[in-house]
């Protein structure tokens, strides 16, 4: 371990400690103990609020009245998480009142001139892909609270147009191909349940039902798939297509593969066949096969249904 990562470490290592000896250090590290009384010194050096007390056994102290200085990170963990940090604008909205504009300016003052020189410099040669967030979601910092604290509330949900009511306990909140999700329980069904956040029009806090602890949501979380209502599914797909998955896949399907032939083999629950069609549709004739016959029913009803539609839009 090179010393510059020894000192980072070793303000971790020290950071919750209000005493310690230089055998904590020799230890630690296996360093000998006047490295140890040289690494000290670079600590002291660099801001860290430690004195020595004397004794044989080299004690130390550390100062709790004061803020410890900052962490030193290499070149490749700045850029990791300056890159990081700018993927944030992808998304409308985040479960955190920040503006990405100041966060930068924060970043950059903890730097060098050369190091933001090179940061910006490579700002411009570097980008990430990622999929931008359109949807404003109104309360995702209050699911966010709310999922935390354990609390029960009531929502407001707008389902295919129509508001509809729902209990529930908030379990994970996810990001995915530019939705935010929030997976809940559902105190009326008691079931898992996911919401798209955006369409959660109101949201207060509810007492008629008693809040669960979240390691016991988890259970009926990990028991989400084996209803009875699940319906299974299997679509071979071209080597084309397999780049399609990639780019876009849920939990709830696998893509497996047998002798040079390429299978997507999943499940959904009823009332998300919608769901499913709308997204087969994206391998176009990148699919081979379905099963069941039904969900390929489903698809010939959807395209006949979309053809019409075309055919009746005024040229």
């Amino acid at each position: 371990m090179k010393k510059s990562e020894r000192l980072n470490d070793m303000m971790l290592f020290l950071n919750d400690k209000n005493a310690f000896q230089l055998t904590d250090i020799m230890l630690k590290y296996g360093v000998s103990r006047s490295t140890a009384i040289r690494d000290i010194k670079s600590l002291e050096e660099i801001g860290m609020p430690i004195y020595s007390e004397r004794g044989r056994n080299g004690h130390y102290k550390v100062l709790r009245n004061r803020l410890l200085s900052p962490i030193v990170f290499n070149v490749d963990e700045m850029f990791a998480l300056y890159f990081s940090m700018l993927t944030l604008k992808a998304y409308e909205t985040t479960p955190f009142h920040l503006s990405i504009g100041k966060l930068k300016t924060k970043f950059e003052r903890c730097l060098s001139a050369e190091k933001i020189e090179m940061l910006r410099k490579t700002e411009n040669v570097f980008s990430l892909g990622y999929i931008k967030h359109y949807n404003n979601c109104e309360f995702l910092d209050i699911i966010l609270q709310f999922t935390l604290e354990e609390k029960a509330c009531q929502i407001n949900y707008d389902k295919n147009g129509t508001e509809k009511t729902y209990i529930v306990q908030f379990y994970n909140i996810s990001s995915s191909y530019g939705q935010w999700y929030v997976t809940s329980y559902n105190f009326d069904t008691k079931r898992m349940q996911v919401f798209r956040c955006d369409r959660i029009l109101a949201l207060k806090e509810n007492d008629t039902f008693k809040a669960k602890k979240l390691e016991d949501i988890k259970k009926v979380a990990d028991s989400f798939y084996d209803k009875e209502d699940v319906n299974t599914f299997e679509v071979e797909i071209t080597s084309n297509g397999v780049d399609l998955f990639f780019k876009e896949n849920y939990p709830s399907m696998k893509l497996q593969q047998e002798q040079e032939r390429n299978f997507i083999r999943g499940f959904y629950h009823k009332g998300e066949e919608r769901f499913i069609i709308n997204y087969l549709l994206n391998y176009g004739d990148n699919i081979i096969a379905i099963k069941p016959n039904s969900l390929k029913e489903m698809l010939l009803n959807e395209l006949d249904t979309l053809k019409k539609h075309l055919q009746n839009l005024s040229s």
